[in-house]
């Protein structure tokens, strides 16, 4: 198996000639596809008009500098998940905080050591892949999840979240908080609605509902939460709804969309897979059909509607 990079980009920012063409070359030797830029500015544009898998960004240029030009690229829609890694003559503690501050996953001093540099792309741009690859899976499955910090700072949101968050004039973009009456409930240790459950809290605005499921207890400083439009109901209640049936069999049904096997479900739900394999039975029955893939058809247009 190759070790060369084919198929990859990078987008390299250094203010000198000499660098960028030095890294260019070796770089291009290697398969990547090289983009270069001598300013934040440019490099900024060079991106939006063609996103990088991975930018090399030296730290100190003039006008825009890469920590700056880095929290920029990192700000934008889409852009959440790209490696950048600072190049920096200075091997100093400041310019490794601020590197990784400005949203940065690596660090490497000059003169480089292209071995390691190639080692550690190599590095982040698996970790990237995977990490776009679970960004992709949860807005595909039109799931409604946000995340953020213990401060309320949102860290990203699916796409059916931030316009679920919108419709009660929640902005989703980053460095945007969540309200205060949220940031409340999050910093407490034990919250219950009406019903008594544990971790839920609602929010209602402009006209909307919405409830918040919280899933992580904020380790590694990110709390996951589920977002539910009270005026649909969760994806189970839909399912209900639609097809009379029991919520637990909303459940199997709602995991066999997703593509799951009665095995896994019976995991991820903690029943045994002959109890599954029941509530299957009564699911084909009430929705009239022979075969999981055909439920799964019916389940997934519920849920899409509009």
């Amino acid at each position: 198996m190759s070790d060369r990079f084919e198929g990859n980009s990078v987008l390299i920012v250094d203010d000198s000639n000499e660098a960028l063409l030095m890294l260019a070359d070796a770089l291009s030797l290697e398969g990547l596809q090289v983009q270069t830029s001598t300013s934040g500015r440019h490099a900024i544009s060079m991106a939006n008009s063609k996103a990088p898998d991975i930018v090399l960004m030296d730290a100190m240029m003039p006008g825009l500098d890469g920590f700056d030009t880095c929290k920029i690229l990192k700000a934008a829609r889409g852009f959440e998940d790209l490696p950048v890694i600072f190049m920096t003559g200075y091997n100093e503690n400041e310019h490794v905080v601020k590197a990784l501050a400005a949203g940065g996953v690596d660090f490497v001093s000059k003169p480089i050591r292209l071995d390691q540099l190639f080692a550690r792309m190599r590095v982040h741009l698996s970790n990237a892949r995977r990490a776009r690859s679970a960004r992709f899976a949860l807005d595909s499955t039109g799931r409604w999840m946000v995340a953020c910090d213990a401060n309320g700072l949102i860290a990203w949101s699916t796409p059916q979240a931030a316009d679920l968050l919108m419709k009660v004039g929640i902005r989703s973009d980053t460095n945007s908080y969540l309200p205060l009456e949220i940031l409340s409930w999050l910093s407490e240790t034990a919250v219950t609605d009406q019903g008594g459950n544990a971790n839920v809290f609602h929010y209602a605005r402009l006209g909307h509902d919405i409830e918040f499921r919280r899933l992580s207890d904020g380790q590694n400083d990110e709390i996951l939460l589920r977002l539910i439009d009270r005026h649909r109901g969760a994806d189970e209640e839909q399912l209900a709804r639609a097809f009379g049936l029991t919520l637990r069999e909303a459940e199997v049904l709602l995991w066999v969309a997703h593509g799951k096997s009665n095995k896994e479900i019976a995991d991820i739900l903690e029943m045994s897979p002959r109890t599954v394999n029941k509530h299957m039975e009564q699911i084909f029955n009430k929705l009239a059909v022979e075969k999981r893939t055909s439920a799964a058809t019916l389940a997934v247009r519920v849920l899409w509607r509009e």
